[in-house]
């Protein structure tokens, strides 16, 4: 049995078995005549092939594999990385490498350095030692991606594949149990400070997105009458957002986050850090003075950066149980809990053209309960945010650290991990050139995901930033791309709307049949 041999048995425990790729020659020894049970799904670029994995990986809830071009993949794909990370998709990622009996002279497409190219965003990174030692680490970084719920990478050179394995590699464990409880003496601290509150909060993100941590959050909240809020650009959903308890999504602006949160003397954050920001906007605290702040999360990166006066590093899921067991009933709280504010209604049709309020309004009236929507439309995100609610876990996906290029191939690799869940892609046509030749994926792998391509024909939210600070951006609007005929073009079903009959009536007859759809559909809507 040579490395290659070992790595596919590796691979068949981890269930592994779909390697989502772009091939370079670095790879070829490891591509080359796939056993008939290992699938390759290629992507025409490397953020593409990530952003597919990730969605697959969310979808499945659990790692997936990418395979990589040695610096020139890896380096296109470092975003996607990032993102990954940020979204909490596990991911196995193998990169290429030129062969180890030449590396010193560095041949034509050496990659110098491949385990730091991608920075601190992969959650583990290995060059193994020796040949022998590539299936073992793979299976250590199925173990580092699937406990850290990100990226591992792992650098192998490509005359690894054909050494002939041995015994002494160590291959880690098999499998890994992992308990979701957490003894009652490691919350002795955090219940006192909760039964102490008189007005607690709840603030989600994206780690609190599974049925369990849902269920517990729940019964948590019911027992603190808390209100329930996302956290600013909350990546994925933390917490059932047609509960009566739940608040909204926090700005991002520290004065604004600290107006929301001033009735509150308790702040639990929860599957997230303490507080997520963006733009600086003034020197302010983002409690008010004598609130005190607690963190509960999986991510002791999270917690580490969080300022706060305890955090607890844990199962979600079983530490809020746990609370909600041990800490007093608040049935008799005083103050009602604020209720999420209802949307407006959409902007009446009357001859107007088509705007961003009118597709959201008119999706959230068809949408399915179980329906998972994928946002990357930033100028749109906040009404969306409003109009459609979440009401499953997996029922909002969006991408994690602002940059753009994973709303179509997120979408995408989604929908072939739940192939029986609805699958709805809201995207900015700016934010749709990042990834667009994703649609060959889609159209390939027979995806059957809708793609809503919100077009204005310029960087929206780019130009609102510019106005705000009292100028003009220097960039110019692109106009109108025909993005329905570049879908086509890669294979995919595309139609144009611009009309408001146009949009009920496709909307209508897609949305019935979208659970059992094989085909993509790309529908770029022109929006004023």
């Amino acid at each position: 049995m040579n490395v290659r041999d070992a790595t596919f048995e590796v691979l068949r425990h981890f269930e592994l078995t779909t390697i989502f790729g772009n091939p370079g020659s670095t790879e070829v020894p490891f591509l080359v005549d796939l056993p008939e049970d290992i699938r390759f799904v290629l992507a025409l670029h490397e953020g593409s092939v990530v952003g597919m994995a990730s969605g697959y990986a969310i979808a499945r809830g659990k790692p997936s594999l990418v395979n990589l071009h040695t610096a020139a993949g890896l380096g296109n794909a470092i975003n996607a990385i990032a993102n990954a990370r940020d979204i909490r998709a596990p991911l196995v990622v193998l990169v290429g490498q030129q062969d180890r009996r030449q590396l010193a002279a560095e041949p034509f497409l050496t990659g110098r350095a491949l385990e730091r190219l991608a920075g601190e965003n992969p959650v583990w990174t290995s060059v193994p030692v020796r040949a022998q030692d590539v299936p073992g680490v793979i299976a250590r970084a199925y173990h580092e991606a699937e406990a850290n719920r990100g990226p591992a990478l792992v650098v192998v050179p490509m005359g690894d594949w054909f050494e002939p394995a041995d015994e002494l590699a160590v291959g880690g464990p098999r499998h890994v149990i992992r308990p979701g409880s957490i003894r009652e003496d490691d919350l002795e601290a955090l219940a006192a400070l909760i039964a102490h509150a008189n007005e607690p909060a709840i603030v989600v993100g994206a780690g609190t997105d599974s049925r369990e941590a849902w269920d517990a959050l729940v019964a948590l909240a019911d027992r603190l009458k808390a209100p329930v809020w996302h956290e600013a650009f909350a990546p994925r959903v933390g917490f059932p957002q047609d509960h009566p308890l739940f608040a909204g999504h926090l700005p991002w602006l520290r004065a604004q986050v600290r107006d929301k949160l001033a009735p509150h003397d308790l702040v639990l954050a929860i599957g997230a850090s303490a507080l997520r920001l963006y733009l600086f906007d003034e020197a302010v605290a983002v409690v008010s003075p004598g609130a005190r702040v607690a963190v509960i999360t999986e991510d002791s990166a999270e917690a580490h950066r969080s300022s706060c006066e305890i955090a607890v590093v844990g199962p979600v899921a079983g530490v809020c149980a746990a609370l909600a067991q041990r800490v007093p009933d608040r049935a008799d709280a005083h103050a009602p809990p604020p209720r999420r504010r209802l949307p407006a209604p959409a902007p009446p049709v009357d001859g107007r053209p088509l705007g961003a309020s009118h597709v959201l309004a008119a999706l959230a009236q068809r949408l399915p309960p179980d329906a998972v929507v994928v946002e990357e439309t930033p100028s749109s995100r906040p009404e969306l945010l409003e109009r459609i609610t979440a009401r499953t876990p997996l029922g909002f996906l969006s991408n994690g650290n602002g940059c753009l290029g994973f709303g179509f191939p997120g979408a995408i690799g989604l929908r072939m991990g739940l192939p029986d869940r609805p699958v709805v892609g809201v995207i900015g046509d700016g934010s749709a050139m990042y990834a667009i030749q994703a649609l060959w994926s889609a159209a390939r792998y027979e995806a059957g995901v809708l793609l809503i391509v919100m077009a204005n024909g310029g960087y929206a939210i780019m130009d609102e930033l510019a106005r705000v600070q009292g100028g003009r951006g220097a960039w110019p609007s692109f106009g109108a791309i025909d993005i329905a005929a570049i879908a086509r073009a890669l294979g995919c079903q595309a139609i144009r709307v611009d009309t408001h009959d146009q949009l009920a009536a496709m909307l209508d007859e897609v949305m019935p049949g979208l659970r059992e759809r094989r085909e993509p559909l790309v529908v770029e809507v022109a929006v004023a």
